[in-house]
């Protein structure tokens, strides 16, 4: 259980930047307006390629996260690991690093058309900007978690929506994205969500959730450059828990936080 207890800073966060989309705005702006009042998942699509984010996005940046609000909704019948621990990190500035590149698609528009995957099976990279996955689990985990307890951070080089986190204690956090969806209201702004399934293994049993990460990104306006964003985060027990039935669908944790992100 104090495995759990540290790694759940990291499932929180380890999905902190998603992907925009060419939705129209609506449901999710929607659905940010109305927390903490949240009764269900979002409506999203089955995760396929790697998440594509907006042209300014690209680049280096410095993130300083912080948790502003965590709601409970289901308390005291149903709380959490952790969740009373995270308390610490209300209104602490945490900052680290992430990174954006611009990836060329691997084959031509032509010839992509009759090898569109992979020898296992996966499609090919997807063109765009994308985010550095590795480094910047690595840099998030670290932050959190502190560098001593972090062993390494690895994307499936087939799929960019599977990674595994592991700890030098020899636990390690799987997480599989397995939906998202996104809005943009305007070239400056981009709302998006994804829904991952995660399994953390540190005991004899795994432990599995699935979380939900809902943010909305603004572009500020010259001449200083930066986007500032708000996040949320929720906690879902899967149908393994022992408490998923008192649950359902509804998120037992909501994480509130404030992104500002600086070019680095």
């Amino acid at each position: 259980m104090a495995n759990i207890r540290v790694i759940w800073g990291l499932c929180l966060v380890v999905a902190l930047l998603l992907v925009s989309g060419e939705a129209q705005a609506g449901p999710l702006a929607n659905r940010l307006a109305a927390f903490p009042h949240w009764d269900g998942k979002p409506a999203v699509a089955s995760a396929k390629g790697d998440l594509v984010y907006p042209d300014w996005m690209e680049g280096t940046w410095l993130v300083t996260s912080t948790l502003v609000e965590q709601v409970a909704p289901l308390a005291p019948t149903v709380v959490t690991p952790g969740f009373e621990s995270n308390r610490s990190h209300l209104n602490q500035p945490i900052s680290f690093p992430v990174r954006f590149h611009n990836q060329q698609p691997l084959l031509s528009v032509i010839s992509s058309r009759f090898l569109p995957f992979t020898r296992k099976g996966t499609r090919l990279q997807t063109s765009g900007v994308v985010a550095d996955r590795e480094f910047n689990g690595l840099n998030i985990s670290k932050a959190y978690l502190g560098d001593r307890a972090i062993f390494s951070v690895k994307v499936d080089p087939d799929n960019p929506n599977r990674q595994v986190t592991s700890l030098r204690n020899g636990s390690q956090l799987l997480s599989i994205v397995t939906g998202r969806a996104s809005e943009t209201p305007n070239s400056e702004q981009f709302i998006a969500t994804e829904v991952s399934q995660q399994i953390f293994r540190g005991s004899s049993q795994p432990y599995f959730n699935q979380v939900e990460t809902t943010t909305s990104y603004q572009l500020l306006p010259s001449p200083n450059l930066a986007i500032e964003a708000d996040q949320i985060t929720a906690v879902y027990l899967s149908p393994q828990d022992a408490d998923y039935f008192q649950a359902l669908e509804k998120p037992v944790a909501l994480y509130r936080y404030r992104l500002e992100l600086l070019p680095n």
